[in-house]
């Protein structure tokens, strides 16, 4: 990533290092490319929106590295990168800032509470933009793949009301995923940047779902 030296670049090259580290062999759709775009994406709604787009790129190239999905409980992949981050140039209050942007971008079955700050605002929104649109469509199929789910199976019907737990594990398909999380996102932006992105994403999504619907029923 190429981009003018600041106060904390080398904080950033060091984070680009652990997060690749961490997650370039990931086969769930939350590998490293993943962090590549959101982090590109959270740079370029921070400049637009006027937040610390230093704090953004740390905390975007961190976010999966916690990810409950990837460690044995969120609890343990919060800590990993606590301890990551203690070991760096920021002061206590970057820290925490950074911490708390991760502890709460998660979607978790839509249970999460809202951004405190406009930087976990964007770097929430950049990595929500990433689950909307094309990219979003491989990564739904790749990851149902991985978790075992059929693509898609009309026995079993989108979920409404779930818990994290059951959002997490439930039996579902990759259809489903669209009604339970994908088709939901756009309305949960927080930015108006995020927000112009989203509405064309949207539509791309909504379109290929009603095609795939029409193929499924032979038409």
């Amino acid at each position: 990533m190429q981009r003018q030296l600041g106060e904390k670049q080398h904080v950033i090259e060091e984070a680009e290092r652990f997060a690749r580290a961490e997650l370039e062999h990931d086969a769930t759709g939350h590998d490293w490319w993943h962090v590549h775009r959101v982090v590109q994406m959270a740079e370029r709604l921070a400049l637009r929106e006027g937040a610390d787009a230093e704090i953004c790129i740390i905390a975007a190239l961190l976010h999966d590295v916690a990810d409950e999905k990837l460690n044995e409980s969120k609890e343990s992949g919060l800590r990993k990168v606590s301890s990551w981050l203690e070991s760096q140039t920021l002061t206590e209050a970057e820290q925490a800032h950074i911490m708390e942007i991760i502890a709460t971008m998660s979607f978790n079955g839509g249970a999460n509470p809202p951004m405190r700050t406009l930087e976990g605002q964007v770097v929430q929104d950049a990595d929500r933009l990433d689950a909307i649109g094309a990219i979003a469509i491989a990564r739904c199929f790749l990851y149902a793949g991985w978790k075992g789910d059929p693509i898609y199976d009309p026995q079993l019907l989108p979920r409404d009301e779930m818990s994290p737990g059951e959002y997490r594990k439930g039996k579902s398909t990759a259809i489903n995923h669209f009604h339970e999380k994908l088709l939901k996102l756009k309305d949960r932006i927080n930015t108006a940047s995020a927000k112009e992105i989203a509405e064309e994403r949207h539509r791309y999504m909504v379109e290929y779902v009603e095609r795939f619907m029409q193929e499924w029923n032979g038409n």
